[in-house]
């Protein structure tokens, strides 16, 4: 008898939630997704919080009943067994300092700009919060731009979760009003991503 696939938790127009499914699907792990609406305020659910009191997707719940959280150590953990995680420590270093830097840098600014712009229609009492966030999230773009020049990926030169947690917020960016035109590092890494062995799109939520 086959295990009971993972349940994933996750709304498909959150980039944070789309690293998991995308990291599924290149992995080729089956899951059971459960749509979750950020925007109608899903998360805030009484059942919702007894998975994450934090109440942020996305949320996983292994098939021996465990329960991850946070995006990064999600995909962190489901390829440890994989070379997408580090072949050795310095790898796997490499990596999660890239993964620290999304969260900590780029995924506050870019995240929030996109959600304020397109899902709560970009209300003018919030011009000036976005663009502050606007600036610092231009200036993680540069950061990203230096770092691709001369590398194909960003870390030890190979495709790993480090690119899967930038690509997910990155590639939608322009939705927030962010001009990737300034990037052409950028711009060619974001393809050699999505040229990548069982890549899928943001919003499709069907396990692979």
């Amino acid at each position: 008898m086959a295990p009971e696939p993972m349940q994933v938790y996750g709304d498909s127009r959150s980039g944070n939630s789309y690293k998991v499914r995308l990291l599924c699907a290149q992995l080729g792990m089956p899951f059971e997704w459960h749509e979750v609406d950020v925007v109608r305020g899903e998360t805030r659910a009484p059942a919702f919080l007894e998975l994450n009191p934090l109440g942020k997707v996305p949320v996983v719940v292994l098939a021996d009943g465990r329960t991850l959280t946070e995006s990064n150590a999600i995909l962190y953990y489901l390829a440890a067994e994989s070379d997408l995680a580090g072949r050795d420590a310095f790898e796997r270093a490499d990596i999660l300092r890239w993964m620290f830097f999304e969260q900590h840098t780029l995924e506050p600014n870019l995240a929030t700009v996109r959600f304020i712009v397109r899902f709560l229609g970009d209300p003018p009492e919030r011009r000036d919060q976005v663009e502050a966030m606007r600036a610092r999230g231009y200036k993680a773009l540069d950061t990203l731009e230096q770092r691709l020049a001369g590398h194909d990926f960003v870390a030890n030169d190979r495709y790993s979760i480090a690119d899967i947690s930038l690509y997910a917020y990155v590639h939608v960016a322009a939705e927030g009003g962010f001009d990737l035109q300034r990037f052409p590092c950028v711009r060619a890494w974001l393809g050699r991503v999505a040229r990548q062995p069982g890549h899928v799109r943001m919003e499709k939520t069907s396990s692979p």
